[in-house]
């Protein structure tokens, strides 16, 4: 049995602590600074998660930030679940961590140190040796995962992922379930990356659902929904093997799969359909989601412009509009040039 310390109290966070539960582990879910009042309605509503709407099993503790540091002390395996606006922050929480400490990161996104593209395992890593702190092994989970149907224990396959592949294949068998199904994989660029990139990607199909919804009546548009997969697809595929990721990465569970997924539901694909509709960025935002956070739109406004600077309209013409059109704060038009 080991003792894993989830930080985050969201949805996809909460949901991972049930096949860490049902593994026999003891498990405590702290909250960020910024959820001590999500924690007492967690608990006043009986353990029922308000938005997952499922119970967290017995073994599952639930704590404020306040007791981090002293459950820190203990942790075999510390699981960063925060949104990725929270992910410089949750880095600052980690400077008390023991010698050989794994870490697994449920957070999508992508960052950039001295202008190169840098994923969000290597972010910590970088971190911590400027701190001194050597000899962490992290780890990163992509791949089709919708956390209400995690939570209640619904057939998942993901992937995780590492430079040293065996770090991965123990935590497999530390966290897997007859429902929870993890492949590993040591191409920790192309799986860490594919997860940011993709919420980008999800926002762009998205657009379809808002388009003619005069003309078309279960609003679905399903034909220009597939002909912008596809070419996302392309997009990513050229993307990941130029960041030093594996092109066959993206046609497995962290690309293709959870870009599937991302594409049926959630803020990034929700976001997309009100820009579809004809709404800029900033109008969507503010009336149509002011309080949900859209990681395809952060991770655009984080890395877009070195996107634009790095790759041609020739190379990424479908993703390259899009940035251009939320920086701008311009709509956004499919146009037939981006089908190459």
């Amino acid at each position: 049995m080991a003792n894993i310390l989830i930080l985050g109290a969201g949805s996809m966070s909460t949901a991972f602590a049930f096949p860490c539960s049902d593994n026999n582990h003891q498990v405590s879910i702290v909250g960020t600074h910024l959820e001590d009042n999500f924690i007492d309605i967690f608990k006043s509503n009986k353990f029922v998660h308000p938005v997952l709407k499922s119970k967290i099993p017995k073994n599952v503790k639930l704590y404020k930030f306040q007791s981090f540091s002293s459950l820190l002390k203990n942790a075999d395996l510390i699981v960063l679940g925060i949104s990725s606006q929270g992910f410089k922050w949750a880095c600052d929480q980690l400077t008390k961590i023991k010698k050989n400490q794994q870490i697994l990161i449920l957070t999508k996104g992508l960052g950039i140190n001295k202008n190169k593209y840098e994923v969000y395992p290597d972010v910590i890593k970088n971190f911590l040796l400027k701190k001194k702190i050597k000899n962490i092994k992290i780890s990163v989970a992509a791949g089709p995962c919708l956390a209400a149907e995690l939570s209640k224990r619904v057939f998942t396959n993901v992937v995780f992922a590492n430079r040293d592949i065996s770090v991965v294949k123990n935590l497999s068998k530390m966290i897997s379930t007859s429902y929870y199904k993890i492949k590993c994989s040591s191409d920790l660029i192309g799986v860490a990356a594919c997860g940011g990139v993709k919420n980008i990607y999800s926002m762009i199909v998205g657009t379809s659902m808002g388009m003619n919804l005069k003309n078309i009546k279960d609003n679905k548009n399903l034909n220009t929904a597939a002909a912008l997969f596809n070419q996302s697809i392309k997009e990513m595929r050229y993307f990941i093997k130029k960041i030093g990721g594996q092109e066959s990465t993206v046609m497995d569970l962290a690309g293709i799969g959870d870009l599937y997924v991302s594409c049926t539901g959630g803020r990034n694909s929700k976001m997309g359909k009100f820009i579809g509709m004809g709404l800029t960025y900033k109008n969507a935002k503010k009336n149509k989601m002011p309080n949900e956070t859209v990681e395809g739109a952060d991770l655009i406004f984080d890395i877009g412009k070195k996107i634009i600077n790095d790759f041609t309209k020739e190379e990424l013409p479908l993703i390259s509009s899009f940035i251009k059109a939320l920086i701008h704060n311009t709509k956004f038009k499919i146009e037939k040039k981006f089908f190459l």
